[in-house]
């Protein structure tokens, strides 16, 4: 089996396992009672959303884990190298993100929206030392350069930011039904594609089990969602996102791969400049911008097929600058 089927391969058998233990996932959550909590300011269609179960993200944790750990097992008993070392750091991301999201959305259901970005910094902050100690990562990869180019001691503080500010980004994205799952299995597939051209096999591997589980999300996800994301899903996946972009060293491409969410990220930050300057004036009717295209009168769907053709566009030059 080649390296591209295999890869393909788990992405299905992830995609079934986690479609067959979603149902079961969603009663225990509304058994729980751990729905989700709407902002008083949303569009007002949200509010039929009130109690929809929320911690929707281990959904897709935890069978990537399951089988990313079973590979390892593998590995460790027999002759072959299933799983690289290079996939512990993912891993690692993945579960310790994922952990943290779930404390924030408990939080935030009790009606206590805190934050954990101190934590999140420091789970970020690690995965950057790793990236550059311990996996000799490449720095970075810029189109028309065909050699790496290094950034020394700036590596670290340019990967803790790329890692928390992906979080952010896909955290925000996070406000439609079926909008981030579409943006991060895109993404996911993208880095896949490109780990693919530079032989990190396990890298290839690793991402469409992601993939397949976040296709599965998806089945539960799509208008009228019945599960949420939550931070513990959004924070998990926007970090992994971005640690393996740096593993790739083509993290630049972020930027065009993950148009969507850095673009949300932007509308907010727009909004509260302008909000200040101009001394409580809006530049948008909401943010993030896809509230914003909601009270203009675009439906969920439109919003969610319309910036998954942008995203799937983004992705498509991505991977072309990846090749130059």
């Amino acid at each position: 089996m080649t390296e591209t089927a295999l890869a393909l391969s788990l992405g299905g058998f992830t995609f079934m396992i986690t479609v067959i233990w979603g149902g079961p996932l969603i009663r225990v959550l509304r058994m729980l009672k751990l729905g989700e909590q709407i902002r008083i300011d949303a569009p007002k269609r949200h509010f039929t959303k009130m109690g929809t179960p929320t911690m929707g993200g281990w959904l897709v944790v935890i069978p990537v884990l399951l089988v990313t750990g079973s590979l390892n097992i593998v590995s460790i008993l027999g002759p072959l190298s299933v799983l690289g070392r290079s996939i512990i750091l993912p891993i690692f991301m993945l579960l310790a993100n994922a952990l943290l999201g779930t404390w924030d959305d408990w939080k935030g259901i009790r009606g206590r929206v805190l934050g954990e970005g101190l934590r999140a910094r420091l789970i970020a902050l690690v995965g950057a030392l790793v990236l550059k100690y311990g996996l000799d990562a490449p720095n970075m990869f810029l189109p028309n350069f065909s050699d790496e180019i290094s950034l020394g001691i700036w590596y670290v503080p340019v990967a803790l930011f790329v890692i928390v500010g992906t979080g952010s980004a896909l955290n925000l994205t996070d406000g439609l039904d079926g909008l981030a799952g579409l943006i991060a299995a895109t993404a996911f597939a993208a880095y896949g594609a490109i780990a693919m051209l530079q032989g990190q096999v396990f890298l290839v591997r690793f991402c469409f089990t992601v993939v397949g589980a976040l296709f599965a999300f998806l089945w539960y996800n799509a208008h009228p969602a019945e599960l949420f994301m939550g931070d513990t899903g959004s924070l998990a996946l926007g970090s992994t996102l971005a640690v393996v972009a740096l593993m790739t060293g083509q993290w630049p491409l972020l930027v065009i791969i993950a148009i969507i969410p850095f673009a949300t990220t932007l509308s907010v930050i727009m909004q509260v400049a302008y909000f200040k300057l101009s001394k409580g004036r809006r530049l948008f009717k909401m943010t993030p911008i896809h509230h914003h295209f909601e009270l203009i009168g675009w439906s969920e769907t439109q919003i969610v097929q319309r910036f998954w053709l942008v995203a799937l566009l983004g992705t498509m030059i991505g991977i072309a600058l990846a090749l130059i």
